[in-house]
């Protein structure tokens, strides 16, 4: 099983300071053609991010996923050619045991910075990044690992 979801209403107020009006309205991630590999994300509120400026974006969006995938999340091309917009970790990893974890409900933050010399200005809605499902591999003889995720962001240090 492989989806997105929202939120819940509690975490996405806790987490963004936003309204019901503005969970209502938030998009979930979809692909804009039938050949694209990445599920664009969407701004939830106006960016203005002024050069060698960094912001963390929630968006309001958790992903379940198989076992043996991971969400992988990259910073539109456009934006990167354009305006030198960066991610802060460069390719965002979502684990699938991240989902629903006790501390954020697995809510997938994306951290950017402006690395261009101009101000970048972004609408509520815009596409900013975008999440690519991978199937992953293990080495034959590695240990069991019996360690379950506890938290969020940084929990497996």
């Amino acid at each position: 099983m492989r989806k997105f979801e929202k939120i819940s209403l509690k975490e996405f107020i806790k987490d963004t300071g936003l309204t019901e009006k503005e969970y209502n309205e938030v998009t979930l991630p979809k692909r804009a053609t039938k050949n694209s590999a990445g599920y664009d994300f969407h701004l939830l509120e106006n960016l203005t991010l002024k050069p060698n400026e960094i912001k963390k974006i929630p968006t309001a969006i958790k992903t379940q996923m198989n076992n043996d995938e991971v969400l992988m999340i990259h910073i539109r091309s456009s934006l990167g050619f354009k305006y030198n917009m960066r991610m802060c970790n460069q390719t965002g990893i979502i684990d699938s045991d991240y989902y629903n974890n006790q501390d954020n409900e697995g809510h997938i933050f994306i951290k950017v910075q402006n690395e261009g010399t101009e101000t970048i200005n972004l609408k509520a809605g815009d596409r900013f990044a975008q999440g690519i499902f991978i199937k992953y591999l293990t080495t034959d003889d590695e240990e069991e690992i019996k360690n379950n995720r506890q938290g969020g962001i940084g929990s497996t240090n």
